[in-house]
Parts: structure tokens; sequence; C-alpha cells
């Protein structure tokens, strides 16, 4: 499919969707948005995909959030639609159901950092910068901002941030666990091509159940997460890969997974 604000590369067994307005810093505006939630919906069909990486083009910005000119025109009703279109897309790309890494390549604000937070995984490069500095125009995060940043970084960080809407580095965002590594512009997608090859190396249907679980957590107590998690271990245990998974280990040889 041709799309006009992002890429979309197929390599053998993962994606990577690039978000393609550098001379916006790759703004999300309604079209990027509609598109975005399409190539995610058409890997979710592609058995073939089994993770995805989502970068910016360009060297200064991953997002550099909504699009202001149309969040102008909003008013009471129309607000709460924008806001709910971008919790659709970017709620997909976390329930997609296989791991979306997000590699950060400058500025992640706003909107950015809510599309980052809604990948699995986040890498950046050493001159990334977050925030969610919407309360500077008179608003608050929508596209998910107030609650995945909660519950990744904690009540008193995330409120630090959102209330004061100061942008913080790539440093401060590895200490307070908003990216789990950073890298050098230079490198920041060949590692994280690197990373995401370790993970589709492993049975597919494994590494989407164990995603679910993990995911699952925010909307289940304790017990309820536990349950689930021996209900998909079960469901594991029925598998051909699973069965491959541990001849092989027993064979002292590399599995050959087939996602079965």
């Amino acid at each position: 499919m041709n799309y006009q604000t992002i890429s979309v590369e197929k390599k053998e067994n993962y994606s990577i969707i690039t978000l393609n307005r550098p001379d916006k810093l790759n703004a999300l505006n309604a079209t990027l948005l509609e598109e975005l939630y399409s190539a995610v919906i058409a890997i979710k069909e592609d058995a073939d995909i089994r993770a995805v990486i989502i970068t910016g083009a360009g060297p200064k910005a991953f997002a550099a959030g909504a699009d202001i000119a149309q969040l102008h025109t909003c008013d009471t009703a129309t607000g709460a639609i924008f806001a709910g279109k971008g919790q659709q897309v970017f709620t997909a790309i976390e329930k997609l159901g296989k791991p979306v890494i997000a590699a950060v390549n400058g500025f992640a604000l706003g909107g950015g950092c809510e599309l980052a937070l809604a990948c699995h995984i986040r890498y950046c490069s050493e001159n990334a910068k977050f925030g969610q500095p919407e309360v500077n125009l008179g608003i608050i995060p929508g596209y998910g901002g107030t609650q995945r940043l909660t519950r990744l970084v904690g009540t008193a960080k995330s409120a630090e941030l959102i209330l004061s809407g100061n942008l913080i580095g790539a440093d401060e965002a590895r200490t307070i666990g908003l990216v789990n590594a950073v890298y050098s512009q230079e490198h920041l997608l060949e590692e994280t091509e690197k990373f995401v090859k370790t993970i589709v190396a492993k049975a597919p249907l494994a590494v989407n159940a164990a995603l679910e679980c993990i995911i699952a957590v925010v909307d289940m107590t304790e017990q309820e997460g536990m349950e689930y998690e021996a209900k998909k271990f079960g469901e594991i245990c029925g598998t051909d890969d699973f069965y491959e998974g541990t001849k092989a280990f027993l064979e002292k040889r590399p599995a050959i997974f087939q996602g079965k």
C-alpha cells in the first residue's frame, strides 16, 4: 500500500514503520494517524510478521506531537473525538499481539511521547527529548499519556512531568524507566533491529502469549493475572512449538519454531 505520511518496510519476519513527515518533525496529523492505524491492522493480520519497530524520519524527531493547527479547531465535542481517535490508534499498537519497539530518534513530545508509551519497549538516541507539554497549550494529554506514563514511571514522576510540561533528556528517561536503553543516533536503528532479531528467533506463540500476560497486568488483580498466566501456559503446552522447543533442548540442538 502507498502511504503519504508513513513508510512501511517489511523485513524477513518483522516490519519497520517510519513516521515520514520530517519537515513537520513527524507531527501526528489526521492522515498520519489513519495511515498508522491501517498499517498496524495489516501487520496484525500478517502471520509472517512477528515484531514491529516504529521510528521517525530525519535526525531531529520521532514525533513532535499532534498537529496543532488541526487541534486548534476543536471544541468540546470534537476535542473528545480528536482524543478518541489517537487513543484508538495507540491502543491498537499496545494490543497488537506482537512486540512493538519504539526507536525514538529525537523529540518525542505530546502525542509523540504517547506513541512511544504505547509501544512495549523503548530505545532512544542520545539526543532524544521526552515530554508531555500539553499544559503549555491549555490542554492535557489526550492520547493516553496520563494513564500510560503514570503506570510506567509512577504517580509522582508522571505528575511532575505532565503538570510542569517540562522536557527530559535521554539519560533521565532511562533513569526513570521511560526507556530501556540509550544509543547514539548513528546506531539506534541498528541496535533496535539487533534486539528485534533476538525476539523473532524465539517461539512466536510463546512470545505473543507472554506479551498478553504482561499487558494484562494493568487490567487484572494479581490473582486474576496468575490464573490468566496459568491458562496461557496450558495453551502453549498444546502447541507444536512447545514440543519442538523442549525436544530440541533435550537433544542439545537449536529449536526450529514454526509458529504452530
